[in-house]
Formats: C-alpha cells, sequence, structure tokens
C-alpha cells in the first residue's frame, strides 16, 4: 500500500466536509499539475492518505482512502488529467501542523516541505509512521 498526502483550502472542501460525504467518498478532481497528475495515476484502491488544511490551519487533520483508482476528470476540456475517489477514515487525535512537520529532522525530506505547492503529494512508510505517531493514531 502506498502513502499519500491530499492539500484542500478549507473554505472549498474541509475534513468535515470530506467525513460528512460518508462512506461514498468524493471524488479528487481539479488536479492541473503534471507530476500530481502522475501521483494520481500510481494510487490504487485501498491506499491511505493525510487530509492537509492548506492556506488556513496548515495541518494534517485526518486519514482517507482511496476508493476508486484514477479516471478522466471531467471538469478537464483537454482531457490530459484525471481524479481519483477517497473517503474519510479518521481524524487524527491531534492535528500536526506544517511547524511541526518542519521542526521534526526525521521529516526534512517529506514533500510537504520541499514541494509545498504540489496539491497531491508522496508520502513515505517512514513519514507516514512518524506522522501518525505524531498526531496519536
Amino acid at each position: 500500500m502506498a502513502h499519500w498526502l491530499y492539500k484542500s483550502e478549507p473554505f472549498k472542501w474541509s475534513w468535515d466536509m470530506q467525513v460528512k460525504a460518508g462512506a461514498k467518498g468524493t471524488h479528487w478532481d481539479g488536479v492541473r499539475n503534471h507530476l500530481a497528475k502522475q501521483q494520481l495515476l500510481a494510487m490504487k484502491k485501498g491506499d491511505r492518505g493525510f487530509f492537509y488544511h492548506s492556506n488556513e490551519g496548515k495541518e494534517i487533520v485526518g486519514i482517507v482512502e482511496v476508493i476508486k483508482e484514477a479516471y478522466p476528470d471531467p471538469s478537464d476540456p483537454s482531457g490530459k488529467f484525471f481524479m481519483v475517489d477517497i473517503k474519510a477514515v479518521k481524524p487524527l487525535k491531534t492535528p500536526v501542523t506544517l511547524a511541526a512537520v518542519k521542526a521534526e529532522p526525521r521529516l526534512q525530506e517529506m514533500a510537504l516541505i520541499k514541494f509545498s505547492r504540489l496539491s497531491v503529494q508522496p508520502v513515505t512508510d517512514e513519514e507516514w509512521d512518524i506522522v501518525c505517531g505524531m498526531g496519536g493514531v
């Protein structure tokens, strides 16, 4: 199983909105970066990811799961970009802030720090375990 991080501005789509979507989940659309597109194409059903509030909060707040693998994003008229469907799994007991990630020496290579503008990012198994520990899950 691979791990990912999904960034969303809470005023557009928040963790609470993701939770309200329930087991049917929701699509993760609107990605227009080619590297992020490659991440979406690599995702497999059952992969887990962190849900990150960007701009407001700047913190990892929950864990989501891929429930449908990549398929064409109908909001893209060029037909070049894709989306996946995800559902909320559980919140972190303690949100993990960007400042806390930056302060953790073992996370200095994490994409969240190195590629801060990328909306969909890979997370290594080691990073996953560290952040889960920091978040109390």
